[in-house]
């Protein structure tokens, strides 16, 4: 058996580290990697999220009605973001999103106080994401309390010694009973179409590289824009399937309704697969080899799973993670999915959505046509 050569191993270390040097792109991942991980977890993630968007239907405009409302605010839990005329428009706003708790105080709320009949102040919550409003639902109590402290003053200072003076119903909106499933499986579906559609076509298109069949396809008259559909479009259907296959074990293992227009759902679908096919051609125009498109593919998907609201709650990050998260596809798909499915929303509810996926979809597929080369380096 030969003896261990210093001198060998030497050689192969420094073959390796020549190597690494080469592939800068696996380089830098190793490098960026942990850095993105340990910003995004450290910085980016909160299971307590604050400062949620709230509306108003101010029924009573008293005193205490203000009070109670300041109390609100001031737990940083709830952000007031105006009034809403009516419990229509309160529905509305639930279900695009663009509030998450309505506060309805009652009319004639502070005479009832007065005459000691324990009014009822209804909350209504978007319980589709349970962790987003757990806390604020949970500190309701602590609220009631600090609010009823102003009742020792005025005409209501004959209730300060009594126990809950008013009462808070909490109406939890499109999954009273927290189902976690209910949260997770809508935008599960998300991340499985992003992993496979990005990565697939990626892959796909930097193997024919690799065995030089792309030479011939680069020598024909086929132009970029005619290059990438032809690319893409057999992925669709293969994202077609995938749809197909989740949708019903999600309806039959876990029971996840689907309460909105299948039209709505239909359109986002697509534009969501498009952009994902679109953003594995743009990698594989950088990638030299497989495994660099498949590292590319894995760098994309991790912002998407903690980002896009998927895994924690959207509200709850910091500003700039929310900018970033919006630059995500998921982020949007997720929205579409979880309205749909849950919250029984139509087209005209996603429009926002499909907007910010269509603006996405022409960025990414203007940038993967400039940088397609059909000629050989």
């Amino acid at each position: 058996m030969a003896r261990f050569s210093l001198n060998r191993f030497r050689a192969v270390l420094a073959k390796e580290f020549i190597q690494m040097r080469r592939d800068r792109v696996t380089f830098a991942m190793m490098i960026a990697l942990p850095i993105v991980q340990l910003v995004l977890f450290g910085y980016a993630i909160n299971t307590d999220p604050r400062h949620l968007p709230t509306l108003v239907q101010m029924g009573d405009h008293g005193e205490f009605s203000r009070s109670f409302l300041a109390a609100l605010e001031n737990s940083t839990y709830f952000d007031f973001r105006g009034p809403v005329a009516s419990s229509e428009a309160a529905d509305h706003a639930i279900v695009t999103g663009k509030a998450t708790f309505v506060v309805t105080i009652p009319a004639g709320f502070e005479r009832a106080l007065t005459r000691g009949e324990r009014p009822s102040v209804l909350l209504s919550a978007d319980a589709s994401d349970p962790t987003a409003t757990g806390g604020a639902v949970g500190a309701l109590a602590r609220l009631v309390e600090s609010a009823s402290a102003q009742l020792v003053h005025g005409p209501l200072a004959g209730l300060a010694g009594r126990p809950d003076p008013f009462e808070v119903v909490v109406h939890r909106r499109f999954n009273p009973a927290g189902v976690t499933a209910l949260n997770i499986v809508p935008g599960l579906l998300a991340i499985i179409l992003s992993m496979t559609m990005v990565m697939m076509t990626a892959v796909a298109i930097v193997r024919e590289a690799e065995r030089g069949t792309i030479e011939t396809l680069i020598s024909t008259p086929a132009r970029p824009t005619e290059v990438m559909m032809g690319k893409i479009l057999p992925y669709v259907l293969v994202g077609y399937v995938q749809t197909t296959v989740f949708l019903a074990m999600a309806r039959l293992l876990f029971e996840v309704p689907f309460e909105g227009g299948p039209i709505a759902f239909l359109v986002g679908l697509n534009l969501f697969i498009v952009v994902n096919l679109a953003l594995g051609f743009l990698f594989s125009t950088a990638a030299r080899n497989q495994m660099q498109a498949m590292q590319m593919s894995f760098f994309f998907i991790l912002p998407s799973i903690l980002l896009s609201g998927f895994m924690f709650p959207f509200n709850g990050m910091p500003a700039w993670a929310q900018t970033l998260g919006l630059a995500i596809p998921a982020t949007h798909f997720i929205a579409v999915m979880r309205k749909v499915m849950l919250k029984g929303a139509e087209f005209a509810d996603i429009v926002p959505d499909l907007t910010a996926l269509l603006a996405i979809m022409a960025t990414v597929m203007t940038l993967a046509i400039l940088k397609y080369r059909q000629t050989l380096d």
